[in-house]
């Protein structure tokens, strides 16, 4: 175990840890581990893809339940890279390093953003289903859906704030969960206003493409004229 260094960080000091016992020649009989948050830290790097994609899995699974397709689910997905992006640029602007906490708003992030593009979908399938085009339908979803999506974007951001201001006892721990929060928010929010209805457009050609191929496909038409 040990303290950190003014400026240090938790990953570099582990591996200027590792890159010192490598270099004395320690004997192989002596095994070394990290202990306390250095123990923690390691062990979540380690976990860290499989938690991503089992939250990711699970998302695609229920929101695929929910709208019964395969494809409109992807949709909802894509606003995800621009959480990610957001939350580590808001914590490099304040020099914070990525601890479990800030994995935790994350995690907490992908929840509240795709609320976004579940308010704007649902409309626009809804929309379809009555009649208009998906081009028609996105459209109409995007301008009576900005004032929704933008009272809840802020409400999250507002309430996110004081964790991120915050002094005094504990402020280490609060503060990365914050700033992830609000970081992954503002920069979604500006993006996948944009981003969500072009790529609702092209899955949604992508899935007429589709249906196009079986229902044309050789052996479905050749089923079809023995069937007659």
């Amino acid at each position: 175990s040990f303290n950190l260094a003014p400026e240090v960080s938790l990953s570099a000091a582990s591996d200027a840890i590792r890159h010192a016992l490598g270099s004395i020649g320690v004997p192989t009989s002596i095994h070394s581990t990290f202990q306390g948050t250095a123990k923690v830290f390691e062990t979540m790097l380690r976990n860290l893809p499989w938690l991503v994609l089992i939250a990711i899995l699970t998302v695609y699974i229920v929101l695929g339940i929910l709208y019964e397709s395969f494809v409109h689910p992807l949709t909802i997905l894509s606003t995800l890279p621009s959480v990610g992006v957001g939350a580590f640029l808001a914590l490099l602007a304040f020099k914070i390093d990525f601890t479990a906490i800030a994995l935790i708003g994350g995690l907490l992030l992908i929840g509240i953003v795709q609320k976004n593009a579940i308010m704007m979908i649902d409309f626009a399938l809804d929309a379809q289903r009555g009649g208009l085009s998906a081009r028609d339908a996105v459209f109409k979803a995007c301008v009576l859906r900005f004032r929704p999506i933008l009272m809840t974007s802020m409400t999250a951001i507002l309430g996110a704030l004081p964790l991120a201001i915050s002094m005094g006892d504990g402020a280490e721990l609060r503060r990365p969960l914050g700033i992830s929060i609000i970081g992954g928010l503002i920069l979604s929010q500006m993006i996948t206003l944009y981003t969500t209805p072009v790529v609702y457009l092209y899955l949604d050609r992508f899935r007429l493409w589709c249906d196009r191929y079986w229902n044309g496909h050789p052996l479905a038409s050749s089923t079809n004229q023995e069937s007659v």
